[in-house]
């Protein structure tokens, strides 16, 4: 992991501070504009982001789109085609999708929500391209967060960005363009000297396999005060486990916020774990007021995170993903503070209260649980 100085990080949340922001960089664009992201959606917000690309593109500014091919294969065909012919240049990451067939490969995923625009501007977090403010069978918005960033970092990003995209027009036998080294030094001439300490951590099926979820066990294994953890999909391996109640049991106070509202049925495998964390004084809190889609974390008051990971198989051994960790004390209250108000207005799941829980919903968890090691294994990777 390297640590980068100089840099202005400001937290954004939800689509209602993202969007426009990211709106507002691209249309600024003069050079070039990469946007890699899981979900792009034809909604308000999506065409409202397909405008600015556009009309990028028209200004002559060089316009690059990843998208995945699972997470955004609703969006139309003759969409995409509108955006193409605006001169904006569209990839899809493993555009086939097998449902049926358990193969590594297929379910690799671009789980990634990033952008830079000019070397100068990056963007991170866990918010895709769709309208947050009007979910089906939900009350909005999302709570999720992501990273408007400056300074050397931006570089680390721009580095990842274009590797990923010129491995795919390799893949799809596309020219891409050379861009000179100039773009670097502008990028790192105009940082200031003061800023935050942070790191551009991702997860690839490469050379950084295990770089997020490293970087989580570090910081939590050296915890001396408290852990803060809330996180959509939640359902760690074993290490990161013992992690977290080796931390509670030397006395760190340990509170996870997870998701309360469960989409998909392998989500109830997290209520497995619940006994094991509420035995070893972990807090666990279930958000149910609308649908949290956050992946943060503060620990100790002076490292915090924001990106595209959950803590689940999905993210932590199979996806491409990216988080930036901060290490900055100003920065962490500043997330802690959301993260304690999302807690209070959250379920507080005690002890008592889940051992009250019926037994339908128990053996539901270890339905899930079980079909998760099955699927794991299945796939090629060892049971934890």
């Amino acid at each position: 992991m390297r640590i980068t100085e100089g840099n202005q990080i400001m937290l954004l949340r939800n689509g209602a501070e993202y969007f426009p922001t990211l709106a507002s960089a691209i249309l600024s664009a003069k050079r070039v504009v990469y946007l890699q992201t899981y979900i792009y959606a034809l909604d308000e917000t999506g065409l409202t982001i397909g405008k600015a690309l556009m009309q990028a593109a028209r200004n002559g500014v060089e316009v690059n789109l990843l998208l995945d091919g699972f997470g955004s294969k609703e969006l139309p065909k003759n969409y995409v085609s509108t955006l193409e012919q605006a001169g904006v240049q569209v990839m899809f990451y493993r555009p086939k999708i097998s449902p049926w067939t358990l193969k590594k490969r297929r379910l690799r995923r671009l789980h990634r929500k990033v952008a830079v625009i000019d070397n100068q501007i990056g963007f991170v977090g866990g918010i895709n391209i769709i309208d947050d403010q009007h979910v089906f069978n939900q009350i909005p918005p999302r709570v999720d967060y992501a990273l408007q960033i400056t300074g050397p970092l931006v570089m680390d990003m721009v580095e990842s960005v274009n590797q990923l995209w010129r491995s795919m027009a390799w893949l799809n036998l596309q020219r891409v363009k050379q861009h000179a080294d100039d773009d670097k030094r502008q990028a790192i001439t105009q940082v200031k000297t003061k800023g935050m300490k942070a790191a551009y951590v991702i997860r690839n099926n490469v050379l950084h396999r295990r770089d997020i979820e490293i970087a989580y066990l570090d910081a939590i294994n050296q915890a001396t005060s408290e852990i803060l953890i809330a996180n959509a999909y939640f359902l760690p391996g074993k290490r990161f486990r013992h992690a977290l109640v080796a931390a509670a049991k030397r006395g760190v106070s340990v509170k996870l916020l997870l998701q309360g509202r469960k989409e998909y049925f392998l989500m109830f495998a997290t209520h497995a774990f619940y006994p094991y964390f509420l035995r070893a004084g972990v807090e666990i809190y279930e958000y149910r007021k609308s649908f949290m889609h956050s992946k943060v974390a503060v620990i100790d008051g002076d490292w915090a995170t924001v990106g595209s990971s959950n803590i689940d198989p999905f993210s932590l051994l199979l996806s491409l993903e990216a988080n930036v960790i901060v290490l900055d004390t100003q920065f962490a209250a500043e997330l802690k503070q959301e993260i304690v108000t999302s807690i209070a207005h959250a379920y507080h799941i005690t002890s008592d209260a889940w051992a009250h829980e019926s037994r339908i919903k128990r053996l539901l968890s270890w339905t899930a649980y079980g079909l998760m090691k099955f699927f794991l294994s299945v796939i090629g990777y060892p049971n934890d």
